[in-house]
């Protein structure tokens, strides 16, 4: 009888969860059915584009069929809706201003740089730009400085301060617990490896870090000097008083802001700004009715195309191959790049290809297998790589043989070198009582094995493996950027640079945006009018994402990513690593510049 009713109710409790799990299903369902029936915006006369900010910002806006699940506070923008969202506004007539509503966005100084120049060139319409905030992050008033005027609430604040990087290490945690990694690399800069095996930076590592904070920070001063007519060296001033915590009234005095305003009067005085009359209504357009907005492009007829291909976030060799392959982050998958740039490798009608490259790298034998396929495209038609916040270590392999590299003054790039971890967890398990054994018919037959340390003769053969990846990581970027390898070695080494730095190095040949890339690659093809720019890979469709998802994995990563925030990256690599590539050309899991 007990058995009965445990089994009853394991079978009621299994058809409960069943029906809240098709319940929510249905919901996105029809979700998904609504949004793809959603008509053109139509713009009205006086209108003002609102720019919200308050979530993460990626280079495309993913399809994401659990999203309806979770609270409006995690919100993700695509950086190309933005972007194409500003250049419509700027060719609409109907719209007279943007508004920034400046509260937090997570991205990199490139992408801010990126949205601040189309800003700057939505200006060059006669329109204004007004951003407010209640409280500024250092990133958004950065961006917000490009306004004409800069609102701030009355007992509001402005974070400005300066950059700071601070690496996270894990080496006595690992020591608590028994587990001990066992590191192979080349370059005296190559730190992604130094959280686990140290407990501060190395020289070199400050080093470099030092050099490219500074690089990011004197390009952020001089952006904002120009668009606040305030002096860099005023600027430094502010920023070492620390104007998070003085009265709203000082960041007046000293020009970082316009005036003080309540968040509640700001329509009012948008509404002065585009001539409008108090009484009347104000039609505002956010983002997601901004994209529905029907750009103002003549038709194409010619059959031209110029294909935009995004390459966003971590190297992996297959799907299944990262521990964060199944949460909320973009991967770049190489088994599926190589045949997305062979079909655009064999379709007639693409003329130019801009590879979008936003990525830390990551797994090294995927770095070299989209290397080649970046390599047979570029012998049917021009290539040319932006890159995005970062575009470093196999973010760089994959980009090195492009005819023309673009990048913003602030994208972090280079740090040419690899790496290999292998935990030896001995201590671990020796203190948890477990003990192994080996039978093998030959020297290396065991190779890998975790609960033991690596002999010597392991060892040497790492190292050499490793030697061997660096040494084909030089000749590729050798190849690809004529210079030589001796030239190259010592400005690789695992060395990040700033786009800026990295240009006068010979690594980036322009500096610029998406649109810089375009026009190049449109010059390249010798086309000389009618031309379509199509963005690739398609975007899934929301039922085939919802069957790639992962729900358990899905939930986890969206959970722990908002309860421990920077910390998440690399405690899902320790947890995972079983599942990580062992060889890996990739920066830091996180940088840190805050």
């Amino acid at each position: 009888m007990k058995d009965f009713l445990k089994f009853t109710l394991a079978t009621i409790t299994g058809i409960i969860v069943s029906s809240v799990i098709l319940f929510f299903l249905s919901i996105l369902v029809l979700f998904s059915m609504a949004s793809t029936t959603e008509s053109e915006t139509i713009v009205k006369k006086n209108s003002i584009m609102m720019l919200d900010l308050q979530g993460t910002l990626y280079e495309r806006n993913p399809e994401d069929p659990l999203s309806l699940l979770f609270s409006d506070d995690y919100i993700v923008y695509g950086l190309d809706d933005i972007l194409s969202s500003i250049k419509k506004a700027k060719e609409n007539e109907n719209i007279k201003g943007i508004y920034i509503q400046a509260n937090y966005l997570t991205c990199g100084y490139s992408s801010l740089e990126e949205i601040r120049d189309a800003l700057q060139d939505f200006k060059e319409s006669g329109k204004f730009i007004v951003a407010y905030a209640d409280t500024y992050t250092q990133g958004l008033y950065y961006l917000s400085s490009v306004a004409d005027k800069v609102l701030l609430n009355p007992k509001g604040m402005i974070e400005w301060k300066g950059l700071a990087a601070s690496p996270i290490f894990y080496k006595d945690l690992l020591d608590k617990i028994g587990v001990e990694m066992q590191i192979f690399k080349v370059g005296t800069y190559k730190s992604a490896v130094e959280p686990f095996i140290a407990t501060e930076m190395s020289p070199a590592n400050r080093e470099q870090i030092t050099v490219y904070l500074n690089s990011i920070w004197e390009q952020i001063t001089k952006d904002v000097a120009a668009s606040r007519n305030i002096s860099v060296d005023e600027l430094n001033t502010a920023a070492d008083r620390m104007m998070l915590f003085q009265p709203a009234e000082e960041s007046v005095k000293c020009g970082l802001a316009d005036t003080l305003i309540y968040k509640n009067d700001v329509r009012n005085y948008l509404k002065r700004m585009a001539g409008i009359d108090e009484d009347d209504d104000l039609p505002v357009l956010g983002l997601e009715a901004m994209t529905n907005v029907k750009k103002n492009v003549p038709k194409d007829k010619s059959g031209n195309i110029v294909a935009v291909y995004y390459a966003s976030g971590e190297i992996i060799d297959y799907e299944t191959t990262s521990p964060l392959a199944s949460g909320t982050e973009p991967m770049i998958v190489a088994s599926e790049v190589i045949k997305d740039l062979r079909k655009l490798k064999e379709d007639k009608n693409v003329k130019a290809v801009v590879l979008r490259v936003n990525s830390p790298g990551g797994s090294a034998y995927g770095s070299e297998q989209i290397w080649y396929a970046v390599s047979e495209l570029k012998k049917e038609k021009p290539v040319i790589v932006s890159m995005g916040d970062y575009a470093a270590s196999g973010g760089y392999y994959i980009s090195c043989n492009a005819d023309t590299i673009v990048a913003e003054p602030t994208t972090l790039t280079g740090s040419i070198g690899i790496f290999g971890m292998f935990p030896n967890v001995k201590g671990l398990t020796d203190k948890i009582g477990l003990k192994f054994d080996v039978v093998k018919t030959n020297q290396y037959a065991d190779f890998g094995t975790l609960g033991r340390p690596m002999n010597d003769g392991e060892k040497s053969l790492m190292q050499m493996y490793v030697n061997q990846g660096y040494d084909l990581f030089l000749t590729r970027c050798s190849d690809g950027r004529d210079i030589s390898k001796e030239d190259l070695d010592k400005i690789a080494q695992g060395r990040v640079w700033t786009g800026s730095t990295a240009k006068e190095l010979g690594l980036v040949d322009e500096l610029g945006g998406l649109d810089k890339a375009l026009e190049i690659a449109i010059n390249k093809a010798g086309i000389e009018s009618g031309y379509t720019v199509m963005s690739y890979p398609a975007p899934k469709g929301f039922f085939e994402s919802l069957m790639e998802t992962r729900p358990d994995n899905y939930v986890k990563a969206r959970m722990l990513s908002g309860k421990i925030g920077e910390y998440y990256k690399p405690f899902s690599v320790l947890e995972n690593f079983d599942k990580c590539e062992r060889i890996q050309a990739r920066i830091p899991f996180e940088l840190n510049i805050q």
